[in-house]
């Protein structure tokens, strides 16, 4: 009975050095990190013009504005040069520049039933850098012409101002008295939009996706 006392502490003891080893020993381990940091890719642009007077004519000093209002006289040019602007860290991008009139009937029955805008702007409109892609009658008597950028404006840090669409306008001096009185009222509505060009096989597939929007 002693000896299994006995055998019984020393067992007793065992245990209690073994719980001690392995309660402190430590294990071989490894940790690794992999953090991703995402930032958010943007198109921004802008559109402005040269502010004039009724006449058409720029004041002093120069000044960008969102519109003007013009008196229209047979014969006579009004500056108007939209510039669209791409703002830099924007990513590659298609622009257009949709251009609307109202008054339709009224333009039609003045300067004849093919009135086009680029024909009044005294060749300061150049097709190759913006070429008229498609004339949209809409049923609230207005024109919609659609003017798309030659190529895709590439993402730059800086600003990128582009070509202006077209520099001025004339009234020929054909038209008559009666004849402008029918365009009074008359509104030239500019409207820029731009698009990512990731992701896109065409300029035709983007516009497409941005009109669906």
């Amino acid at each position: 009975m002693k000896k299994f006392k006995a055998l019984l502490v020393v067992a007793c003891a065992l245990l209690l050095v073994a719980a001690s080893v392995f309660g402190t020993m430590a294990y071989l381990t490894s940790t690794d990190t992999v953090t991703n940091t995402f930032t958010v890719g943007k198109v921004k642009i802008t559109l402005d013009e040269a502010k004039v007077d009724a006449d058409g004519k720029p004041v002093t000093p120069a000044e960008r504005v969102k519109g003007n209002s013009y008196k229209l006289l047979p014969g006579h040019t009004y500056t108007k040069d939209p510039v669209l602007t791409v703002k830099g860290g924007s990513e590659d991008a298609y622009v257009r520049l949709l251009v609307t009139i109202n008054k339709a009937s009224a333009l039609k029955e003045v300067f004849g039933t093919n009135f086009l805008p680029q024909n009044y702007v005294d060749n300061t409109w150049n097709a190759q850098t913006w070429p008229c892609v498609k004339t949209t009658v809409n049923s609230d008597d207005t024109v919609t012409y659609e003017f798309r950028y030659k190529e895709i404006v590439e993402a730059n840090a800086a600003d990128q101002k582009l070509d202006a669409l077209f520099k001025s306008f004339t009234v020929p001096d054909t038209v008559n008295g009666e004849q402008l009185a029918k365009l009074g009222g008359l509104k030239i509505k500019v409207i820029g939009e731009a698009i990512q060009a990731d992701g896109f096989e065409s300029a035709d597939k983007a516009w497409e996706a941005f009109d669906k929007k």
